[in-house]
């Protein structure tokens, strides 16, 4: 495990003290559930990028499908 100085502004560290009390966690534990739901979104995010990449130049084909799916 790494340890991680991050300097934020005394109001916003009150703050998330406050939060992190309110769901009975330790902040650490709150700054860590929050970054891997940021990396969770960044990765879903990279995913739905590449994916839609592939599909560049085949719209036609894409609505196509889409069609024949909504008649079944």
């Amino acid at each position: 495990m790494t340890a991680l100085t991050v300097r934020l502004p005394d109001e916003k560290h009150r703050r998330l003290k406050i939060l992190a009390k309110s769901r009975g966690t330790p902040l650490n534990r709150l700054i860590d559930d929050m970054t891997t739901l940021m990396l969770a979104e960044f990765d879903a995010e990279t995913r739905f990028q590449l994916r839609s990449g592939r599909g560049a130049g085949h719209e036609v084909r894409g609505l196509q499908l889409l069609e024949k799916a909504m008649d079944i």
